[in-house]
């Protein structure tokens, strides 16, 4: 698919990060307004289960990864590591969909951080999450 018959929303850019995980399922693309961020792709065949719908494994990975990095961009000289991820599945996600995760962070601290998404295909909400994140400073 390309982006061109599917363009993507405004705002969005290629995805500043690259992961082992993500890079079979790119282009990915990103936006942060404020201290939401986002993290969107076009669902294709890579990202879709044995019956065609998008994978939830792919949504986990993906929130996992925007609920961290909300948090992380907020905060000066630190990573996060994930403590707990809960997903709400509510709907499913085709192919030729817009998938975007929009998170925020809720509560931001030293040691423990935590953050909510809500999970859109094109503009449906398919999924929400929630996650709490361990606080590790760089050296």
């Amino acid at each position: 698919m390309t982006d061109t018959k599917f363009p993507m929303p405004d705002g969005f850019e290629s995805h500043f990060r690259h992961s082992p995980l993500t890079d079979p399922w790119e282009p990915l693309y990103s936006r942060q307004q404020g201290d939401m961020f986002s993290l969107g792709l076009r669902v294709d065949t890579p990202h879709c289960n044995a019956r065609g719908l998008l994978h939830g494994g792919v949504i986990s990975a993906l929130a996992d990864n925007a609920l961290g990095l909300c948090c992380v961009l907020q905060m000066e000289g630190v990573s996060a590591l994930t403590v707990n991820l809960s997903v709400d599945f509510l709907a499913v996600g085709q192919k030729g969909q817009w998938l975007e995760v929009r998170a925020k962070p809720s509560k931001l601290g030293r040691t423990l951080s935590f953050s909510e998404a809500h999970i859109y295909a094109d503009d449906s909400i398919i999924a929400r999450a929630s996650a709490t994140f361990r606080i590790i400073g760089l050296s």
